[in-house]
């Protein structure tokens, strides 16, 4: 299956996702970490990138940035490729470090922005890494230490991230700190990891109130915006870069973890497709389908085909990891 095409210019604001390959670590102590946020640090500098909200996990990593001249797969290569060989070399292994398709989605800034920055600076809070958002205040491997001017990167942009919340450092602090705490007691929002209808109107209850209004917005998985933004980005693409827009990147997600799952449980893809009914079967399914619709949006249908079950048996479990 074909990829989309990355959409991207100078200036253009990225919410960039980067995973260690088959979902392992990318990081294994405070030295890599340190290498890693060092590194991002030079490499923005160098390639004219913006940072304005990070977060360095276990295994993946989160980055809001705007892009500079040379564009984010410039800034993205030189990232990844090496620290990648770093990492290899101090730890005496060989292959793949990440996945080998970062995940980027083109934002809109004005409605997305704050809300960004809080998402990504929230997520060691929300894998338990830090206790609080007091605690995370003074957190190295995250960007709010920075916006709160507990730890200075002079390459982070938190002069841009506190205009959103005010004209003076101190009570411009004050409110984006108030703001990230509301944003944590409102759980994980999904529709800050991607584009597309579902995601940018803001879920399944907002799409369907619009078509029984008889009105139609325009999307792509790879944007996250209104309408008139998303044809906004594809108008500017190249003429040579349209003929290949098929928003894909939802599904070609899909298929790796459900690859990359068979694989480690030490089942076969097709057998998996073909309704097989084994224990191990039904429960990777069980994982995959809430996976599917709740991270990536998927429709029951889509989650199906792959799954080798019915939509409606999707919808069974979906409704039931809820309860």
């Amino acid at each position: 299956m074909p990829r989309g095409a990355r959409l991207d210019a100078p200036g253009t604001l990225h919410h960039v996702m980067v995973r260690g390959i088959e979902g392992n670590r990318i990081v294994s102590d405070d030295a890599d970490r340190t290498f890693f946020v060092s590194r991002m640090g030079k490499v923005s500098a160098a390639t004219g990138t913006k940072i304005f909200a990070w977060a360095l996990m276990t295994n993946h990593a989160h980055i809001l940035l705007e892009s500079g001249a040379l564009g984010l797969s410039t800034f993205m290569r030189k990232l990844l490729t090496g620290y990648a060989s770093w990492y290899n070399r101090r730890h005496q292994r060989h292959g793949h470090l990440f996945q080998n398709r970062y995940k980027s989605i083109v934002c809109e800034e004005e409605p997305y922005f704050h809300r960004l920055v809080s998402y990504i600076h929230l997520n060691p809070l929300r894998a338990g890494l830090v206790g609080s958002v007091e605690e995370l205040e003074s957190y190295r491997w995250s960007g709010h230490a920075v916006v709160m001017n507990k730890i200075q990167h002079d390459w982070q942009d938190r002069v841009h991230v506190l205009g959103y919340f005010g004209e003076r450092e101190s009570s411009a602090r004050k409110a984006y700190s108030e703001f990230v705490a509301s944003e944590f007691g409102l759980g994980r929002q999904e529709e800050l990891t991607g584009g597309g209808l579902i995601r940018s109107i803001g879920g399944w209850s907002e799409v369907k109130s619009l078509r029984n209004r008889g009105e139609k917005q325009f999307s792509d998985e790879r944007i996250l915006g209104s309408g008139d933004f998303v044809r906004e980005i594809l108008d500017a693409v190249e003429d040579s870069v349209k003929e290949r827009l098929p928003a894909v990147s939802r599904d070609e997600e899909a298929e790796e973890r459900l690859k990359i799952a068979c694989e480690k449980a030490g089942i076969m893809v097709l057998a998996m497709q073909g309704g097989c009914r084994m224990r191990e079967c039904s429960a990777l399914r069980k994982k995959l389908a809430v996976e599917y619709v709740r991270e990536l949006g998927m429709s029951y249908a889509g989650a199906a085909r792959l799954l080798g079950i019915s939509a409606a048996a999707v919808n069974l479990i979906v409704r039931r990891s809820c309860e």
